[in-house]
């Protein structure tokens, strides 16, 4: 399908990987794994064509119709919803055009025996087959399909694209790649932007529609159940598994044992022939001996040990000051915008130490309940903030908020007191900021660095009632873990906001759905309402 050969990329004097190749095969569903900046999204837009490798190249059959879904994008507006999603077919109406042109040209042409009328109908012959032969009949139906299927609503698609949000026109992109119903899929985080639901209907469409895939993504959940590979990318080279991302997190330690041994043997084995040389390189008998052995330690292989990952934050939330019984309650809480009601009449208590998730479809009104709660915009109904309940937030453009003219050092520096201040280089590295990335200003930061940045000035603040609204969309799974098992040992209250099924399991015990303009208490675990839910969907199917 798509064959990768001796791909190397180099800048700056620095080389990201070299003499890179691996064929990508029909129905192939592949991970792109390795940590942050080991060249993942590289690879990916060499594979979509809008990068050059500084050598090697990437072939494909001339027909094959390869579709890239980048991280950040910018889509143009004029058009509606439903307009810029059927642009996937726009190559199909140049051909129907293009084939009413040469019927016209027919139907006034007299020169039937010339070759260039010949020509003509060979062409147009040849053209109608090809058009006729793509079933696009009802390309209509299939928008709306996939449009659904990403979380519209049918009331969206007559609406301006510049009507809506980043993450909503990225959803538009994703609807016009998959139209095209492409050979290749390359996805770079496809799930940032989606919620649970459009997340488990992705899935099923990858899985049972799909023809090849690679996909970059910290959503572990979702690589593990689309893809049946995983391409790891480390230390400039690359490591092919057939296996999906669980089964490789356990055949990479292998390998890693069994370097660390071959590496400790091969260190043994040169300590002593170094010393065997040492020894007698002044004795004329054991002349040929010595000289045999340096040439051998001249020739020899060093054994790599691929890096760990070691950039692992070690976290620990200042104790919490002690909260009343019950930081929140709602009663009969509404909220609308103008004619438009988000919720009606939600009601809810949320006791000192539970630790709850709010899920639902985006735009049903998790972050706005957040913004009420955090007292930034006005509602219907009582909203009581218990006693002594001190507030740690973390909102989704809380990245954006912060001063772009400090150095990542300031940022931190500016916030913390106490003991704390002799600590931030440490706290700063276990955050994946080295000595030289405390320097840069924040302006110069990518949407994870700042992310990571925003969350550190979180912890260093000592709260009982943490709401965290989307707070992994920009961290590696490594990083994800490490705040996880920090938010488990948390003593306060939690209340997150999150599409991500993995970092939500094991850490909430209770979910809040939004839907319908209600917001419904459920009494399980993250997994515990998936499958709930999966049920009532069926039932709602069968009515």
């Amino acid at each position: 399908m798509i064959s990768a050969d001796g791909l190397t990329v180099e800048f700056g004097g620095t080389t990201l990987f070299a003499d890179v190749s691996f064929v990508i095969n029909e129905k192939d569903r592949i991970a792109l794994m390795g940590k942050n900046g080991a060249g993942k999204s590289t690879l990916l837009k060499i594979l979509a064509g809008t990068r050059t490798p500084s050598k090697g190249k990437v072939s494909a059959p001339k027909d094959a119709v390869i579709a890239y879904l980048p991280q950040h994008l910018m889509t143009e507006d004029g058009r509606t919803v439903f307009e810029e999603a059927s642009m996937a077919f726009s190559h199909l109406f140049e051909m129907e055009k293009e084939i009413e042109a040469l019927n016209k040209e027919l139907e006034t042409r007299t020169d039937y025996e010339s070759d260039s009328y010949s020509e003509l109908i060979e062409k147009f012959s040849t053209l109608s087959e090809k058009f006729y032969s793509i079933d696009a009949t009802n390309y209509e139906a299939d928008v709306e399909k996939i449009l659904l299927g990403l979380g519209f609503k049918r009331e969206d698609f007559q609406q301006q694209t510049s009507n809506f949000s980043g993450g909503w026109r990225m959803r538009i992109e994703l609807a016009k790649i998959l139209l095209k119903k492409p050979d290749v899929l390359l996805l770079d985080e496809p799930t940032n932007h989606l919620d649970i639901d459009s997340i488990q209907w992705l899935e099923d469409f990858l899985i049972n529609s799909a023809k090849a895939v690679v996909v970059i993504s910290h959503d572990r959940a979702f690589v593990d159940n689309i893809t049946t590979r995983t391409i790891e990318v480390t230390m400039g080279r690359i490591y092919d598994y057939k296996v999906n991302y669980s089964k490789y997190l356990e055949l990479r330690k292998e390998r890693r044992e069994q370097q660390k041994k071959q590496f400790d043997d091969q260190q043994k084995m040169i300590a002593e022939t170094t010393e065997f040389i040492e020894r007698f390189k002044g004795t004329y008998s054991k002349t040929l001996q010595v000289q045999s052995r340096v040439k051998m330690l001249e020739k020899l292989e060093l054994v790599e040990v691929d890096e760990e990952d070691t950039s692992a934050l070690r976290l620990k939330f200042p104790p919490s000051p002690r909260s009343g019984n019950y930081p929140v309650i709602l009663e009969n809480v509404s909220k609308s915008y103008g004619d438009h009601a988000v919720f009606r009449n939600a009601n809810l208590t949320i006791e000192r130490g539970n630790k709850i998730a709010f899920v639902g479809k985006n735009g049903e009104g998790k972050s706005t309940l957040v913004k009420c709660i955090m007292k930034e915009i006005e509602h219907e109904g009582t909203l009581t903030i218990g006693h002594n309940v001190q507030i740690g937030y973390f909102a989704q453009n809380q990245a954006s908020l912060l001063d772009e003219n400090l150095t990542v050092f300031q940022t931190i520096d500016d916030i913390a007191v106490g003991d704390i201040r002799t600590k931030i280089r440490d706290i700063l590295g276990a955050f994946m900021f080295g000595k030289e990335d405390s320097e840069k200003k924040v302006k110069v930061l990518s949407g994870g660095e700042r992310t990571r940045l925003a969350m550190i000035k979180l912890l260093l603040e000592p709260v009982n009632l943490l709401i965290l609204d989307e707070p992994t969309n920009h961290l590696d799974m490594k990083t994800k873990d490490i705040l996880k098992n920090a938010l488990n040992d948390f003593d306060g209250t939690l209340i997150v906001v999150s599409h991500d099924r993995d970092f939500l399991d094991g850490l909430v015990t209770k979910v809040y759905e939004f839907g319908n303009r209600k917001v419904t208490e459920h009494l399980e675990d993250i997994y515990g309402f998936l499958q709930k839910k999966k049920m009532e969907s069926l039932r709602e199917l069968e009515k």
